[in-house]
């Protein structure tokens, strides 16, 4: 190869080369580009209850997308794992969870198929709202199958105190400060005013119910233990003879004969169990049924948190003056 030719091809590789890292350079600084319109857009939130996408809601406001899994009507232990799921995970920038092993028997696949790294358990996207709530019935000692579904960390309807609400919601607002630092205060003081609201709706729910303090309830399953702890109902026991066991005809023999020496006149069930067996009680102990949503969504006049304690105590001083349950 003579010299000018040589010049020549060194020439176009030169070219070649700068055309190749200014195209690089150039996706570089697209790249840079969509990374800073992403940190400035909406955080995109997935919760797996609507009681969490309720809260998550005041303290995010138009700050971020939150969408939710289960919804309040379905029991959410039991959840069918659909597809939709795991598209809705792939996109997530933050996935908040009840915990508790409330979610145990159908989250985990779904994060792991989602393959999204922000979300994965410990990951800087993954937040378990439990963490700091106070937590009821914790079982004690060795935990067996034969005690049926029994969750080993504590009760996870931990939601249904507002005392737990503020600090989900504290927990929820330092999370997406951690994504959005510019946008900290703006987060917190959406969760100042929510919290100033909710002890304000807390206390009118706390008088209206003060009245009847020490009621005796039975409930289908330990979902208002939070409830009832709060507001001073006393559940004496449960339509299940062991969480997640179905009812058998000596448990309800024995819830029968209780109530009867109580003087028991109401039951409180979820809208998602059948009321065949407790309205075999009733009508053995003249008690009322009460179906009682525990969760934002669980009826349609029930659309968010404050709806739902509204509902709800005013659904529950309905039925105690009806059955005549109060002390």
């Amino acid at each position: 190869m003579n010299v000018n030719k040589l010049i020549a091809t060194l020439a176009a590789i030169v070219k070649l080369w700068l055309f190749f890292a200014g195209a690089a350079g150039l996706l570089g600084a697209c790249s840079c580009f969509s990374d800073t319109l992403l940190a400035q857009g909406k955080l995109n939130v997935m919760t797996t209850t609507e009681d969490l996408a309720s809260i998550g809601r005041e303290v995010a406001g138009d700050r971020a997308t939150i969408d939710f899994i289960a919804r309040g009507y379905q029991d959410p232990h039991f959840v069918e794992a659909k597809p939709s799921f795991i598209l809705k995970l792939q996109r997530a920038d933050l996935l908040v969870i009840v915990g508790r092993e409330l979610e145990i028997g159908w989250l985990p696949p779904l994060i792991q198929q989602s393959r999204n790294g922000k979300i994965q358990v410990g990951a800087d996207g993954y937040l378990d709202a439990s963490l700091h709530a106070r937590i009821l019935d914790i079982p004690q000692g060795q935990i067996t199958r034969a005690m049926g579904d029994v969750h080993p960390l504590g009760n996870p309807h931990y939601w249904l105190d507002p005392e737990n609400g503020k600090i989900i919601a504290r927990d929820i607002a330092d999370k997406l400060s951690q994504f959005r630092p510019a946008d900290r205060a703006a987060f917190q003081q959406r969760l100042s005013d929510f919290t100033g609201r909710l002890d304000a709706a807390e206390k009118r729910w706390l008088a209206a119910l003060a009245p009847y303090k020490g009621t005796k309830v039975v409930t289908y399953h330990q979902s208002y233990s939070n409830f009832a702890d709060r507001f001073g109902l006393q559940v004496i026991g449960y339509v299940e003879p062991r969480p997640g066991i179905p009812p058998t005809p000596q448990h309800t023999l024995d819830v029968i004969n209780e109530m009867k020496r109580q003087a028991v006149k109401l039951v409180l069930v979820e809208p998602y169990f059948d009321l065949k067996t407790p309205n075999a009680i009733a009508r053995e102990t003249g008690a009322q049924v009460l179906v009682m949503p525990p969760s934002v969504g669980g009826v349609k006049d029930v659309p968010d948190y404050f709806k739902l304690f509204d509902y709800d105590t005013t659904l529950l001083i309905d039925a105690i003056k009806k059955a005549g349950a109060g002390r």
